[in-house]
């Protein structure tokens, strides 16, 4: 196997942590309207929110303590771990006879996804050239959406069985791929930063000829970015972050400002209105008499992901998520209005909800295509840069702890939505895809302002595009540099350290403020 294959092995298979997430919650959302389910766990609207919220809130908890273990044991031994946490999980769930064991149960399994959703995109990062990393980093969504769409085929097959089988079947398959990585893990190699950082030198060297060379420790390219880790871990143990409060603080590198960014990424691509239409669009198919049209649509989702695998290292993350937000707003703004002009609205009490049926046919099969368009555009998009952003922007040593926060905040308000949203399809009802089409828009004006590119860089690059330490930046450098590309290889790393070194020495107040001002 060459270093090429090599690598992409490695990250696809890492991936399989995706799907895991992907697939517990399509199988949820598919047996709360099972027969032998509800008559097992008989509920209302609360309480199947509640079964689908309990998950979330592990993932939330799971988010948060990932920074610690990412650091403290590595990437490789934290994947593992989270795979068996969620085993434990998957168990409990499959042969709950109560709804205390099933919540705990999803909680469980919720804390798995969660150091999962955080660890994978970081591990992934951090094996992967910078020239295809955005590509290898794009499997974690793959990954989620494969797992959406074959939790939908299973609970298809399975809600045919006339007993308990048919939704314990499909929380005891969820092992399955949870196994494989379990079992997998400790085949694949560490992480060559998380390494260096542990001083463990030797074997970063063969894991980075391995990934990059064919197992030759003496080729020139491992030898530069060995050479590149090893100089910014040294640099960063100078002013390393010694607890979460750092993440907070204004400096010369911008940590807060890359935080913040990190954090709203996570935010805008919940307040799109993906899981609006992932959970509540099978009403819509139904009223258009397409059974199979949710199977449709994980296959869509599938598809439309393999675009930013093969090109969003060419395309850049800034156009790929400006152009995503103006094809999700658009898609909204049309589903909305078709919704409003020719929907009834209508009460279900069975179900305790108001919905919208579709007065024809035509209007519900142009609901459907503007569905497919929107799952689209999110899936070559938000889908997968959401992941791949906040993976590369931060220094080595704050990585595993701000990116624990930032993918906190995606679980935190995936979980507020999931409280919000049906309240506000029962009560506005076609509003509701209004406002997600506007915060579209907003989303993509947000990321043509304060988003810079990324694409090309190495990790250790990036203070280069987000910090005042920037030679073009510095007006009080002792001597003075040409300028250079931010994405330019030829920017001199160990200028930039002298001038960080300088800056935190002790520098008139009013000259940092006109540094921080000048970014």
């Amino acid at each position: 196997m060459n270093e090429s294959s090599y690598v992409y092995v490695c990250a696809a298979f890492s991936a399989i942590g995706g799907l895991l997430f992907g697939y517990d919650i399509g199988v949820i959302s598919g047996i709360l309207t099972m027969s032998h389910f509800r008559e097992k766990f008989p509920s209302g609207p609360a309480k199947e929110g509640s079964i689908v919220s309990s998950l979330l809130a592990g993932c939330f908890f799971g988010a948060l303590v990932s920074g610690y273990f990412a650091d403290k044991i590595g990437r490789k031994f934290s994947i593992l771990g989270a795979s068996m946490v969620f085993i434990v999980g998957s168990v409990l769930q499959a042969t709950a006879t109560t709804f205390i064991q099933l919540y705990f149960g999803r909680v469980v399994a919720g804390v798995s996804i969660g150091i999962l959703s955080m660890i994978v995109p970081l591990y992934q990062s951090e094996i992967s050239p910078k020239e295809i990393r955005g590509r290898l980093i794009s499997f974690q969504q793959w990954s989620i959406t494969i797992g959406f769409a074959i939790s939908f085929w299973i609970n298809y097959a399975t809600e045919k069985f006339d007993s308990s089988a048919q939704w314990r079947i499909p929380l005891w398959i969820q092992n399955v791929p949870a196994l494989i990585l379990a079992f997998g893990m400790p085949f694949l190699p560490f992480s060559p930063r998380w390494l260096v950082h542990s001083d463990r030198d030797e074997e970063a060297i063969t894991v980075l000829a391995k990934l990059r060379a064919g197992g030759d420790r003496t080729a020139v390219a491992v030898q530069k970015e060995y050479t590149e880790i090893k100089d910014n871990v040294r640099f960063e143990r100078e002013f390393a972050a010694k607890n979460y409060s750092e993440l907070v603080k204004r400096g010369p590198e911008n940590i807060r400002r890359r935080v913040l960014l990190g954090i709203f990424i996570q935010i805008f691509q919940q307040l799109n209105g993906i899981n609006a239409i992932m959970f509540y669009a099978p009403q819509i198919y139904n009223n258009a008499g397409i059974d199979l049209s949710t199977g449709i649509n994980g296959f869509v989702n599938i598809l439309a992901t393999i675009p930013a695998i093969l090109w969003v290292d060419r395309w850049g993350r800034r156009p790929t998520l400006i152009s995503g937000s103006i094809i999700m707003g658009a898609s909204m703004l049309v589903i909305g209005s078709i919704l409003a002009i020719n929907g009834t609205k209508y009460f279900d009490s069975s179900l305790g909800k108001n919905f919208i049926k579709l007065d024809n046919k035509a209007s519900s099969l142009a609901v459907i295509i503007f569905i497919y368009i929107f799952v689209a555009g999110f899936a070559y998009s938000w889908g997968p840069t959401r992941w791949i952003y906040p993976a590369e922007i931060y220094p080595l040593r704050i990585r595993g702890k701000a990116m624990s926060i930032t993918t906190a905040f995606n679980w935190l308000f995936n979980f507020v939505l999931g409280q919000i949203v049906p309240i506000l399809l029962n009560s506005i009802t076609w509003g509701t895809y209004i406002i997600f089409g506007i915060f579209s828009i907003i989303m993509a004006i947000s990321v043509h302002i304060f988003y810079p590119e990324t694409k090309g860089n190495s990790l250790e690059e990036m203070d280069s595009i987000f910090s005042n330490i920037h030679p073009n930046n510095i007006s009080i450098s002792r001597q003075h540099y040409p300028p250079s590309p931010l994405n330019s290889e030829s920017i001199n790393i160990g200028q930039q350290r002298e001038n960080f070194r300088d800056l935190e020495s002790g520098i008139p107040e009013e000259e940092e403020e006109e540094i921080y001002l000048s970014t």
